[in-house]
């Protein structure tokens, strides 16, 4: 016998005895030296328990200081949403102007919410609108739009309660950009096991221009971003629970530590599970804001079945993909797929309850555009028992297929079309508002003697973009090297909303789009941080160093995201002080 295995040998194993083939596996993905750990820890990680020991010392009991250390858990998401929310709410109805393509989606919010459909407004609508008294040239006659409705429902719930003012229109905006910062706290938090982490990429995304611009303009994109991340955060929680079922299966041995058993990571039916399927709603509702969440879709999917796969290899599978094929591969695409395709269809709903009236003179009234193509257009009429259904949604049919082609023929140039290779330093914004006003006219100062400038700007916080693709780079090592799940859910969410934008080069494209993947950039640079402020076991003098590092660069963002203010709050200012503040020219 070598001195090799004797010195390798397990407890409990004989000497010059191989190791059992779940040990083996373990050693091959990185737990040869915890041959005896509990399985149920590496499946669901526990979450830290700061200000445990404070609680208990106190007075409260050890069950009453766990307790109050979960709920730290929201009070700092909670603050970090207040502060976000604060600034987003801020003088909101300024500029009181329509402004860039609010022109669009605010009418046919209010539209959408008057008819069911998207009715027609006149040219000098904008006018009447902010006129005082307000007129509303509302037309039931049919438009022709080429986004899907749920961001507009979303958009009119505001001005139902507010009215058909900027304030109005802009309100879910705003409501939605808070709860995300919220919401990627909780995230963060989930996905780091670390409350600081967590509340960091919050706070990272509270300060990011091009968030804060986009939750105070009525554009889709926002909406979608946040029906997205909500998704993400759904299918985290169903993988904890997923993996908790697992861990609660294995055998457990004398020394209270659970163990991989291939059969029971083999055979254990998760069936369907709700959080999966409330993923599938958001994604659903996703697709029904802008069709590009169609991409979203097919890579969280895929991420989910990945997860899958590693929770079965974990809990000792000797074929993961096998065991993922059986149970879980046909639950997952019912709960995501289907479900998805039916919260889309149903996000139509009002479109479908616009039947109108025909007449020779007039043809269809008061119903939606292309409602009843299938009965008139279409050639035919699909007649029968279910012809109710079925021609509705032969006239959906056709209605996406002349959009899709619109969306693929867009190529009208346009002042501030940008190229995806530029989105993530940032090289061309898009100006939403411009104002130049005379000195002594609309807060311009009198005493200058130059005319002032005023713009919105959707710039994202320039030095929180620029670290965010060093935090790529660094996610890109850590999935390919060090298999780092929590870098390759990361990387998923920012491929998903930002390469499909590639197959469309020549399309009129801009760079606020890049809106949708904001929220994984700066769960990116949160870990980042993470691994700046070094491993616990760092000696004192690296966690100083990698906290006065880490702290700089969060101290940067945040000036810088304060010195662009401003620009993202359409504030008058000195020409100066505007040239000032642009640092490229392509800004410009």
């Amino acid at each position: 016998m070598s001195s090799d295995t004797a010195t390798h040998a397990q407890p409990g194993q004989a000497a010059g005895q191989h190791p059992p083939a779940w040990q083996r596996r373990l050693r091959r993905f990185g737990y040869a030296g915890r041959p005896r750990s509990d399985v149920r820890e590496r499946l669901v990680p526990p979450y830290p328990q700061p200000g445990t020991r404070l609680w208990e010392t106190l007075g409260a009991t050890p069950t009453a200081a766990a307790g109050i250390a979960r709920w730290t858990g929201w009070a700092g998401p909670l603050l970090v949403a207040l502060c976000a929310g604060l600034v987003r709410f801020w003088r909101l109805g300024s500029p009181d102007n329509v402004i860039f393509d609010e022109t669009y989606y605010a009418k046919d919010a209010w539209s959408i919410w008057e008819f069911g459909y998207e009715g027609t407004w006149p040219k000098n609508a904008n006018d009447q609108l902010l006129g005082s008294p307000q007129h509303i040239p509302l037309s039931d006659a049919a438009a022709y739009v080429v986004h899907p409705p749920v961001g507009k429902w979303v958009i009119g719930i505001g001005e139902q309660i507010f009215g058909l003012d900027p304030y109005g229109w802009r309100f879910m905006l705003a409501l939605l950009g808070t709860l995300s910062v919220l919401m990627l706290c909780r995230i963060g938090r989930r996905l780091f096991r670390s409350t600081f982490l967590g509340c960091l990429a919050g706070a990272l995304l509270a300060v990011d221009g091009l968030h804060f611009v986009m939750s105070r303009t009525a554009l889709l994109d926002l909406v979608l971003m946040f029906f997205v991340l909500a998704a993400f955060g759904c299918l985290l929680v169903d993988r904890d629970h997923a993996r908790a079922r697992l861990a609660a299966a294995l055998p457990v041995g004398e020394d209270g530590t659970a163990r991989p058993d291939p059969a029971v990571a083999r055979s254990l039916k998760l069936g369907p599970r709700p959080w999966r399927i409330a993923a599938g709603v958001l994604l659903g509702l996703a697709i029904g804001t802008k069709w590009n969440g169609l991409y979203i879709l097919a890579a969280f999917g895929l991420m989910t079945v990945l997860w899958d796969v590693g929770a079965r290899r974990l809990a000792g599978a000797h074929i993961p993909y096998r065991a993922v094929l059986r149970r879980d591969l046909g639950w997952a695409f019912l709960s995501l797929v289907p479900v998805a395709v039916v919260t889309y269809i149903a996000s139509w709903s009002g479109w479908f309850a616009a039947t109108g009236s025909y007449s020779k003179r007039t043809g269809w009234r008061d119903s939606g555009y292309f409602r009843h193509w299938a009965e008139t257009d279409g050639g035919y009429s699909t007649s029968g028992p279910f012809s109710w259904l079925l021609n509705p949604l032969r006239s959906l049919w056709h209605y996406e297929t002349e959009v899709y082609q619109f969306h693929v023929d867009l190529d009208s140039p346009h002042i501030y079309q940008s190229n995806p290779w530029s989105w993530l330093v940032q090289s061309r914004p898009v100006s939403y508002f411009w104002e130049s006003p005379k000195p002594g006219a609309s807060g311009c100062p009198a005493d200058t003697t130059e005319k002032c400038a005023r713009e919105v700007l959707a710039l994202g916080t320039p030095l929180l973009w620029w670290a965010a693709c060093f935090a790529l780079l660094y996610l890109l090592f850590r999935w390919a090297l060090r298999r780092d799940w929590r870098a390759g859910a990361i990387l998923c969410g920012v491929a998903a909303g930002y390469l499909p934008w590639f197959l469309y080069q020549d399309r009129t494209i801009f760079s606020f789009y890049a809106v949708i993947f904001v929220p994984f950039l700066c769960l990116a640079v949160a870990m980042m941080i993470g691994a700046l402020l070094g491993p616990p076991g760092a000696s004192e003098t690296r966690r100083v160093v990698g906290a006065v590092g880490s702290g700089a660069l969060v101290l940067l963002i945040i000036w810088n995201f304060i010195y662009f203010f401003p620009l993202y709050t359409g504030q008058i200012m000195p020409v100066d002080a505007w040239q000032a503040r642009m640092w490229l020219d392509t800004w410009i």
